[in-house]
């Protein structure tokens, strides 16, 4: 009976891994696909190459650049823009949330104008930004954290308010501190809502980040595709896209890794 239950268990298996395969297989269907028939109408004719470049130009770009170091250089100077911007906004973000979160007073002061903030996408800022700051990194840098505030502000703010007040009893009667229950209590109970502020502010400073570079850039990815756009080159735009698309994933993963560490508490998390 036993060999019998391991040998009907054998075929079970088998369909699970083919069922599997065959699913990850089909996530990957369609984007072959896609490149193979961007491939053949280049060849072909059919997409010309002023238009766009075929995958094959795309990838004998991207290795020319990263060989010759061009593309290196000109990624640190726009990772060093959203590091600066994102240092900014978040840092801003996140004592504005407390502030609004943690007091009553705080959220009549904050809350009013981060409401009026939310309305004036950071990107229509961006000529008064010229003005006040010029043309040099510091309107990027600027537009990127204004871009950046608001998500982190909105989701730490709505973490502390969404904190169960029977939490905040049993604190209590423990004889924890106003310090303590913050620390304690408020705090984590606030830190997935403001890691998915977090996961918000990155996306959007990737977002900024590509206008925000087409301000008389003369470094970085966006100085790249100026560059690009006047002489036609259609594969190192589609390079430096791709770069961005990079970018904004792996900045996203980062998160993500960090929220599976800080909250190996939950049991979502741990399921994972």
């Amino acid at each position: 009976m036993a060999s019998l239950a391991i040998g009907q268990s054998h075929p079970k298996t088998a369909r699970q891994r083919s069922f599997s395969l065959s699913r990850f297989g089909g996530r990957w269907l369609s984007p072959v696909l896609l490149l193979l028939l961007w491939e053949l109408g280049s060849r072909s004719g059919l997409i010309p190459e002023r238009t766009l470049a075929a995958p094959s130009a795309v990838i004998g770009t991207l290795v020319e650049m990263v060989i010759s170091g061009e593309l290196p250089s000109n990624l640190l100077v726009s990772f060093a823009r959203v590091a600066a911007g994102l240092l900014i906004g978040v840092g801003l973000g996140l004592a504005l949330g407390l502030a609004a979160g943690l007091s009553r007073a705080g959220e009549l002061a904050v809350d009013p104008l981060m409401q009026i903030k939310r309305t004036i996408p950071a990107l229509a800022l961006t000529p008064l930004f010229i003005v006040w700051f010029g043309i040099g990194e510091t309107p990027k840098v600027a537009l990127i954290a204004f871009g950046t505030i608001f998500p982190v502000y909105l989701n730490l703010y709505s973490g502390i308010r969404g904190v169960d007040p029977r939490l905040l009893d049993a604190a209590k009667s423990f004889g924890l501190s106003r310090a303590e229950q913050i620390w304690h209590i408020v705090l984590p109970s606030a830190l997935p809502s403001l890691l998915v502020g977090l996961r918000y502010a990155l996306s959007v400073s990737i977002l900024v980040l590509v206008v925000a570079e087409q301000i008389n850039a003369s470094a970085g990815l966006g100085y790249l595709i100026n560059n690009a756009r006047d002489f036609m080159r259609t594969d190192i735009i589609v390079v430096c896209l791709m770069v961005y698309a990079i970018l904004g994933l792996g900045a996203d993963w980062l998160v993500r890794a960090l929220e599976a560490r800080a909250l190996i508490w939950r049991p979502s998390i741990v399921e994972q």
